[in-house]
C-alpha cells in the first residue's frame, strides 16, 4: 500500500483533491483512562467502560473505550487531517460501522483513509460527493473499527 500526500492544505483542500485510489494515514492520538471513563460517564455508562474493577470482571477484563468514544476520536483525527477546513460541507451519514477490537487506556490509535469514490453532484455543480472507507488502528497495527463515510465538498471556485 502506497500513501498519499495531499498536495494542498485542509485551508485550500477542495472536492478535485480526494483522488479515487489514494490512501492517507494520519493519528495519532493516545487514549487516557481519565478520557474513557469520562466520556462513558457521560454517554455509554456501562460497567466495562467506567468502573475498572467490574471491567476486570468483564470479558474485556479490563477497562475499555465505549465505541462510540472510539468513533468521536476517529472524527476529530479526521477533522484535523483529513476534511477540508473550506469546503467540507456536511455528510448525510456513515454505513457499515464496525468495532472490531477493544480500544484500551495507553492504546495510540491512527487513522488510514481511502478515498473509494469522488463524484460531481448531478443537481448541484458547485459541489461533489466523496465516499472514503477508514480503519483506525492501534499501536500494535490492530484494526479496532472501520466504517465507511460519505462526505459532500465544495468544488474548487473557478479562478
Amino acid at each position: 500500500m502506497t500513501l498519499t500526500q495531499f498536495a494542498v492544505p485542509l485551508s485550500q483542500r477542495y472536492f478535485e483533491d480526494y483522488t479515487p485510489g489514494a490512501v492517507f494515514e494520519f493519528g495519532a492520538t493516545t487514549v487516557t483512562e481519565q478520557e474513557v471513563v469520562s466520556f462513558a460517564t457521560a454517554y455509554d455508562p456501562q460497567s466495562f467502560h467506567i468502573d475498572r474493577d467490574a471491567a476486570a470482571h468483564s470479558m474485556f477484563g479490563g477497562l475499555i473505550a465505549s465505541g462510540w468514544h472510539t468513533a468521536a476520536m476517529t472524527m476529530r483525527m479526521l477533522v484535523d487531517h483529513y476534511l477540508s477546513s473550506v469546503a467540507s460541507l456536511a455528510s448525510p451519514g456513515i454505513d457499515e460501522l464496525r468495532w472490531l477490537a477493544p480500544v484500551r487506556p495507553g492504546d495510540a490509535l491512527r487513522v488510514r483513509v481511502r478515498v473509494d469514490d469522488a463524484r460531481r453532484s448531478r443537481s448541484r455543480s458547485d459541489r461533489g460527493v466523496v465516499t472514503s472507507s477508514i480503519s483506525v488502528l492501534n499501536q500494535n497495527e490492530v484494526v479496532v473499527m472501520t466504517l465507511k463515510a460519505v462526505n459532500l465538498l465544495l468544488t474548487r471556485p473557478a479562478a
